[in-house]
């Protein structure tokens, strides 16, 4: 089994005197909640049951009349009031996620649209869990490759509430609604990104999955009476990878970022159980509190995860000037990546979330 296929390998800063930093942050987590003990009722299995096997207590999830692009709209309203930029002024747009409002056009254009944000280009990427991290590497390449860009608005979202089976408990417990925003521009070289890595490995497409809905099975009344349209995930499979990949993946992004575990003054980890992040941190050693953590509230968010528990950790004064950050992530495809940051404090470089 191949758990190292890059598709981007480390890097580190390429340009001395110029680099990217986060100017600022912002999310939005629809109202409903939906807590284990709600959903324990309805699966016939205890609240107990759900937090020990996820530690979730609760996730949200979005009303009928809200699709992704609403929740992303609120997310990046926020990260631009943080960064005390205007929407008109930013110059790209990269919205990961994988419940598009619809299959065309981009959700990315839809929150374009919705921000005012007419001079920015604007496209999808769909890494699934991993999104944002794909989407915030992606955009900081393009920046630093045009002169004619300088600002960037970074979002994940997603709304699982939609393509989840409720009567499979497997699943169901794991994943909530939500988005996350930052806005990214250009800046000195002390501050900022200090390294990144993608990778995939497409050969474990299937442990993560729609069926249906594509150009190989497009929807029909067949597939629809299947359940080939709700999300499916071999999850015993997915830990296993996990357990192998992420330590790895955070040795590599240390060493990528000439870094030793010591420097690290925070690790922003995917949300994806609670309990598979406790087994993560045990076997990286980390000492208690290193990991920031959101699943507790706001469960599995999908591509929304990584930004939503950043701004978390902005609104908790957790990040100041010079701190060390370590995004990471893992998710479908299989794919997984992570950025290491030196935190830029600035008149921005706060949270935009309303609490």
């Amino acid at each position: 089994m191949c758990f190292f296929q890059l598709l981007s390998g480390p890097t580190r800063r390429a340009i001395p005197d110029v680099n990217t930093a986060i100017l600022g942050t912002g999310s939005y987590l629809p109202d409903p909640v939906l807590t284990s003990a709600e959903l324990g009722e309805r699966l016939g299995v205890g609240e107990d049951w759900i937090e020990m096997r996820t530690g979730i207590r609760e996730r949200r999830t979005a009303p009928p009349e809200q699709a992704t692009s609403d929740l992303a709209t609120e997310a990046a309203r926020r990260a631009l009031v943080a960064a005390r930029l205007p929407a008109a002024d930013l110059d790209l747009i990269v919205l990961a996620t994988s419940t598009p409002d619809q299959p065309l056009p981009a959700t990315a254009c839809l929150l374009q649209a919705n921000l005012g944000a007419s001079r920015a280009a604007a496209f999808d990427v769909d890494a699934v869990c991993t999104g944002f991290v794909y989407a915030l590497v992606v955009a900081r390449a393009m920046l630093l490759a045009d002169p004619t860009r300088r600002t960037a608005l970074v979002v994940g979202a997603d709304t699982y509430s939609r393509v989840l089976d409720y009567a499979d408990r497997r699943t169901c417990v794991l994943f909530g609604d939500g988005a996350g925003a930052v806005v990214l521009a250009k800046t000195g070289a002390d501050r900022g990104v200090l390294a990144s890595t993608l990778a995939s490995d497409g050969t474990l497409a299937d442990l993560v999955r729609i069926a249906a809905g594509g150009s190989r099975k497009p929807a029909s009344t067949q597939t629809v009476q299947a359940g080939e349209h709700h999300f499916a995930m071999r999850g015993g499979d997915v830990r296993r990878l996990a357990a192998a990949v992420v330590p790895k993946l955070v040795a590599e992004l240390l060493d990528a970022a000439g870094l030793a575990l010591p420097d690290v003054d925070l690790i922003v980890p995917h949300q994806a159980n609670g309990a598979m992040m406790t087994d993560w941190a045990d076997t990286l050693g980390l000492p208690p509190g290193l990991l920031h953590r959101t699943v507790e509230r706001y469960g599995n968010t999908g591509a929304a995860s990584v930004p939503v528990t950043l701004d978390d950790a902005v609104r908790c004064g957790r990040l100041g000037d010079g701190t060390v950050v370590l995004l990471v992530a893992f998710g479908g495809g299989m794919t997984w990546g992570g950025v290491a940051l030196r935190w830029q404090a600035t008149a921005g470089a706060r949270s935009g979330a309303v609490a």
